[in-house]
């Protein structure tokens, strides 16, 4: 049976996205942290680990990033979207006007804080690890309001006040599924590649990687930064490469970046949700191998 580790309790958007990769037979594992259901795969408490890489309102879910720089031998499968609303809960019988606490996830509170700002100013902002632990905290009295998915409520018997609350209309979540590092699935023709690089410390080190990309007509989708937390002023650069490990102009501009950077590490190619196919440059690649060949043979012209 396959376990799979996800960001719980019950009742959160994660949970929601595991059902987009699991069969039904699955053992889910609720833990409290992208982090923790990273490690639960390391160790082999789970087969499998689902988490949200980014949302179209505060971009890159950083807790996810770190989490898979931090844990060596895992990587990504496959990815799902999510659109993104939330229910507005109390307790019962309590009223929206008495709130004061307002729980959810900092991610989440980016979607709805414009609403609460609106409805209940008088609320402070509480974190909570996940959507669904802002509605248990809501349950247990540690907060006055939560911000979580609509199972939520009917999960700790909470109330709701509003439903489909979101300050950008049709925001969407990516989650991704991970696993132990093996083969990536074949290539769609519509797939996605990720990795992890540093540069070296020197003027340009940065615009020479991204020229590899440039030069074989290959798309990024994203880049970001985060600091590497090892040294002042140096950082780890996050790309997602619109192609898969085995188009040749992406084998290509790898093997580039791999000269040029001081450290590189693969996070997978895997389907992508939405997105055109990609135009894929093999037969122009393989064109050029073959005068290459030719070139080394004294069989040009």
């Amino acid at each position: 049976m396959t376990r799979i580790a996800y960001l719980g309790p019950a009742g959160t958007f994660t949970e929601q996205a595991v059902h987009a990769f699991a069969p039904p037979e699955a053992e889910l594992l609720p833990v409290d942290s992208p982090a923790e259901a990273l490690a639960a795969v390391a160790e082999g408490r789970a087969e499998r680990a689902v988490m949200a890489i980014e949302n179209s309102v505060d971009g890159a879910v950083t807790t996810t990033s770190d989490a898979l720089l931090a844990t060596p031998g895992v990587q990504i499968f496959a990815e799902t979207e999510l659109e993104i609303a939330f229910a507005i809960m109390t307790r019962p019988g309590a009223s929206l006007a008495d709130a004061h606490r307002f729980a959810t996830h900092p991610v989440a509170y980016q979607q709805v804080k414009r609403w609460m700002g609106e409805h209940a100013p008088q609320a402070s902002f509480q974190a909570a690890t996940s959507n669904a632990a802002a509605a248990a905290l809501v349950a247990e009295g540690g907060a006055d309001v939560a911000a979580a998915p609509e199972r939520a409520a009917e999960l700790f018997g909470l109330e709701i006040h509003a439903r489909n609350v979101a300050d950008l209309e049709a925001a969407r979540t990516r989650f991704v599924l991970a696993g132990p590092v093996d083969t990536p699935p074949q290539r769609t023709g519509n797939d996605r590649t990720s990795i992890v690089f540093q540069t070296v410390n020197e003027p340009g080190s940065l615009v020479g990687i991204l020229q590899e990309f440039a030069y074989r007509g290959v798309d990024l989708s994203r880049i970001e930064s985060r600091p590497t937390r090892e040294e002042p002023n140096t950082y780890n650069f996050f790309a997602d490469i619109v192609g898969h490990i085995d188009d040749a102009p992406v084998a290509e501009a790898l093997r580039g970046v791999y000269l040029r950077a001081s450290r590189i590490r693969f996070l997978g190619s895997w389907p992508r949700v939405v997105g055109e196919p990609t135009p894929v440059r093999d037969a122009r690649i393989a064109a050029a191998q073959e005068w290459v060949d030719a070139v080394r043979s004294g069989r040009a012209r």
